[in-house]
């Protein structure tokens, strides 16, 4: 039997196809691991309800905007708020009301201006009755609290117009080219202008004293000759800040000179604001404590009502005392007699009270006079005339008012400003002495003074040994 050579290689098929095979479940493991993962990932979201930060719900996003605003943290609610706007989904209505807690979280944190965004937003998003009177007096009270009177009276001229689609303010005054200027545009001006006027005093009132100061000065411009004069005055202004810049005049060198020196002055004066603002602090118990230390101050002086007849000579003043007393009507004598052209039409009867111990504009000048009228019970017609520059003067007097004591409330403000000027040149005084020591100021005033002030200098000077 032959036996033949076999010099075929060996078959590697069959440890080949176990290595395939282990391969092939090793990926199937790893997609059903994959796959598994997946649905689990999957199966732990809401399948409704979208989800805010932190992976809160909207509803829970709700109401821990909710908890937040109990526990009077008012701008973090108002965060959670606008989540659950853009996580919930909300009609109209309920968006309209969202916006509207929006508004009055922000109020409360004192982001007036936000608020007025949120309000209107409110209103935009739905108009409701139950809505309606709340967003008014909430925008009204941010306006306030902003300082913006003018945009508040064009905001409750909108709000209680009949003409809804012409908003108040919308009128022009002025054109300056193809510019137009709005009744609303001169309004914000003026009020820019008060501000920039109470700058100064900004820096240390409180955000009240200020409210109240401004307002006051805003009530100088409530006629319309007023607004007329500020208007000319800006505009002419306006007309030539424009000229100078067309003409480059900020260019030249002495106004570019005068510019740093105005530079100079506002940024002193700025500085010196902050320093007042960080060390004037003054509290009611300070105001309260003034007041009490200096009551004498804040004395209402005696006043009375008077009315009067005028005439020229004595003899006729005198004949008119005498039918006065026989019963006739004093303001039918005034009519008839009095030369006074701006009270005879009233019966004599003059507005502005006179004051004790004080000079009188429309009776003149008379101190026995003044005495009389403070000496006698009201209301009394004085027995015997009067001569002032004026002329001979029939008095009677209608009403009196005895010298009485201010209250604390009515001269509040008045103290307030006493006590700052103090405290303001004090500070002022010390700023500027820690500047100079700082800055190594030396200020030689011998080197300016005359011969006869620094001969007084030497003499006044100690000997040398």
């Amino acid at each position: 039997m032959e036996d033949k050579l076999d010099f075929s290689l060996p078959d590697k098929r069959q440890k080949g196809s176990t290595v395939n095979k282990v391969t092939i479940v090793l990926l199937l493991v790893l997609i059903l691991l994959t796959t598994a993962s997946l649905l689990v990932t999957l199966s732990g979201r809401q399948p409704t309800d979208k989800t805010g930060t932190d992976n809160l719900s909207a509803e829970q996003t709700r109401q821990l905007a909710t908890k937040l605003a109990q526990r009077n943290l008012y701008e973090q609610a108002a965060k959670m708020w606008k989540d659950y706007l853009s996580t919930a989904e909300l009609t109209d209505v309920e968006r309209a009301k969202a916006l509207f807690q929006i508004g009055t979280l922000l109020e409360k944190a004192s982001f007036y201006a936000e608020a007025i965004d949120y309000f209107y937003r409110s209103e935009v998003a739905a108009k409701l009755d139950e809505l309606e009177s709340q967003i008014n007096t909430h925008i009204k009270d941010c306006f306030e609290k902003l300082g913006k009177f003018s945009a508040l009276r064009y905001e409750l001229m909108d709000r209680t117009s009949l003409k809804a689609d012409k908003l108040a303010g919308s009128k022009i005054v002025a054109e300056i080219g193809a510019e137009k200027i709005t009744e609303a545009d001169l309004d914000a001006r003026i009020e820019n202008s008060i501000e920039n006027q109470l700058a100064p005093m900004a820096a240390f009132m409180t955000a009240e004293q200020l409210s109240e100061q401004k307002k006051k000065m805003l009530e100088q411009y409530k006629g319309p000759q007023a607004k007329q004069q500020f208007l000319q005055s800006w505009v002419a202004q306006e007309i030539l800040y424009r000229q100078a810049l067309e003409e480059s005049l900020a260019e030249k060198p002495e106004v570019k000179k005068l510019l740093e020196e105005l530079a100079r002055g506002l940024l002193s004066q700025q500085l010196m604001n902050q320093q007042l603002a960080d060390k004037i602090h003054i509290t009611e118990t300070d105001l309260e404590t003034y007041y009490q230390a200096n009551k004498d101050k804040y004395v209402e002086p005696a006043k009375a009502k008077i009315s009067h007849i005028l005439v020229d000579d004595e003899q006729k003043a005198k004949d008119l005392i005498a039918r006065l007393k026989g019963g006739e009507n004093f303001g039918e004598l005034a009519k008839e007699f009095s030369k006074d052209e701006n009270t005879k039409e009233t019966g004599g009867q003059i507005d502005a009270d006179v004051v004790k111990d004080a000079y009188h504009p429309v009776i003149g000048e008379s101190e026995e006079l003044n005495e009389k009228i403070f000496a006698v019970e009201a209301p009394t017609l004085l027995d015997e005339p009067f001569k002032t520059e004026k002329g001979w003067e029939i008095i009677k007097i209608e009403q009196k008012q005895p010298q009485r004591q201010k209250s604390f409330d009515g001269v509040r403000q008045q103290i307030f400003l006493a006590l700052t000027n103090r405290k303001r040149q004090d500070v002022q005084a010390e700023f500027i002495q820690q500047m100079m020591d700082k800055h190594n100021v030396i200020i030689h005033t011998s080197a300016l003074a005359g011969p006869e002030q620094r001969e007084s200098e030497q003499n006044t000077s100690p000997a040398k040994e």
